[in-house]
């Protein structure tokens, strides 16, 4: 009654999703699902730390508005070890979002179409800016297949392992008038570039991660850059000049203090503030400490606002030609597509390749033995690689890690988004597997 609104508007919602309509869909049982329930509820704090498997889907918005749901229900946001947390995919997606790397608001989560916010930094920046959102990754994949996208400047992605239907990508890629890639290794979106840009690691500059929790921390220079390589910001800066617009910067702390001058969040976030330990934000000034946890006395809009989320299923759905389900993800030893770890002998010799992970009772019915070839294909596309006969998936749902090029997952999965967040479907599609002839 104090803190929320609009949970009258869900009771009907969720009397209609029993544990038993849950079992039905997720395979969980519904009394390990009240079990699961009664724990998190009685709980003095409990915390929902979530990843990929929550995002990727086309109702990856919903899903997080139902954890929100569930965590102002039992009073476990506003506190320390409570909340909602996204457990983010590398070490500075939070720092990347958190300065404008989105395609709808600049640093702070300060949105283009805002006035005030377009008038603040066109005078910082002295330039005109456009106050149109921009497209996110796949709508530019789109957008250079089908010729609206002329150019496109990747930066430290590499798309042809990461996006879905890299068929798609690879053809909208090769169509584009002009593709510059900068990044430390020659990857397989850099090899697709028109201008390579050599930059270097996180061990070769000074600069700042962002983390999970909020927290800012300086990273140092190790050692020297190899090569041409340089830092990003001193490329951008040069590539900024060229094109007319004068970008200068004595230092990596000097854009820090722009960043803090331009960014409400991060105003009291300044190199010597972080020298040993970093800051949360929001931190709003030199006198203030960095804030612990979120939504102490209210939340941002106020009071927290229940939402009423429907099931719906994913985009693509098992049926008698593809009877399968197709979920991706990442393993330990690996990291998105490999572009580093597979460069690592001691990771690359522990996993030297990928495999597809299939239940026994379906490799049995399918013919198929622990190490044999298979082909796996969607309606997109197909792969062959070993199959890893195991228990650790369900029967009817197939796993890949999409780290290897040699088969690569995503030539499998499908480019149906989130319609609000824009995040791809990564978790389901509909695949169907033989044994290689």
């Amino acid at each position: 009654k104090e803190r929320t609104e609009g949970f009258e508007e869900i009771v009907d919602t969720i009397k209609k999703n029993t544990p038993e309509f849950a079992e039905g869909i997720t395979g969980v049982s519904a009394g390990n699902i009240r079990k699961a329930a009664r724990m998190y509820a009685k709980a003095e704090s409990a915390s929902i730390v979530y990843s990929m498997g929550i995002t990727q889907h086309t109702t990856g918005t919903d899903n997080v508005l139902s954890l929100a749901n569930l965590a102002m229900m039992t009073g476990n946001v506003g506190k320390e070890c409570s909340g909602v947390n996204p457990l983010r995919g590398q070490n500075n997606v939070q720092g990347a979002c958190d300065l404008g790397a989105l395609p709808n608001v600049y640093n702070g989560y300060q949105k283009v179409d805002d006035p005030a916010v377009h008038e603040k930094f066109e005078k910082a920046w002295n330039v005109k800016l456009s106050n149109k959102p921009g497209l996110t990754v796949v709508e530019i994949m789109n957008g250079a297949a089908d010729g609206s996208v002329k150019g496109v400047y990747i930066i430290g992605e590499n798309p042809m392992l990461s996006d879905p239907d890299i068929t798609h990508v690879e053809e909208g890629l090769k169509n584009l008038e002009f593709l510059v890639v900068q990044d430390i290794f020659l990857s397989e979106t850099a090899r697709l570039a028109d201008v390579v840009l050599p930059a270097c690691s996180f061990a070769e500059k000074e600069g700042t991660f962002t983390n999970t929790e909020r927290r800012v921390q300086r990273v140092r220079k190790a050692l020297e850059q190899p090569g041409q390589a340089m830092d990003d910001w001193k490329i951008i800066c040069n590539v900024a000049e060229r094109m007319g617009y004068v970008m200068k910067y004595d230092s990596a702390e000097c854009i820090q203090e722009e960043i803090a001058e331009l960014t409400p969040i991060y105003g009291g976030i300044l190199y010597p503030r972080i020298e040993q330990v970093g800051l949360q934000w929001p931190c709003p000034d030199t006198s203030h400490g960095g804030t612990r946890f979120l939504h102490k006395e209210q939340f941002a809009r106020g009071k927290g606002k229940f939402h009423k989320v429907e099931f719906l299923p994913p985009k693509e759905m098992p049926d008698e030609e593809y009877p399968f389900i197709l979920t991706t993800g990442r393993m330990l030893q690996h990291w998105h597509t490999g572009t580093m770890t597979r460069r690592c002998e001691v990771l690359n010799d522990l996993v030297p390749h990928g495999a597809l992970e299939i239940h026994p009772a379906n490799a049995r019915d399918l013919g198929i033995a622990q190490g044999d070839m298979v082909v796996v294909s969607s309606r997109r596309g197909l792969i062959e690689v070993p199959a890893n006969v195991t228990e650790m998936v369900g029967c009817g749902t197939v796993f890949m890690a999409f780290h290897f090029r040699e088969h690569a997952a995503n030539r499998l999965t499908i480019a149906a988004l989130d319609p609000i967040a824009k995040i791809p479907e990564f978790k389901v599609c509909a695949v169907k597997i033989s044994p290689v002839k």
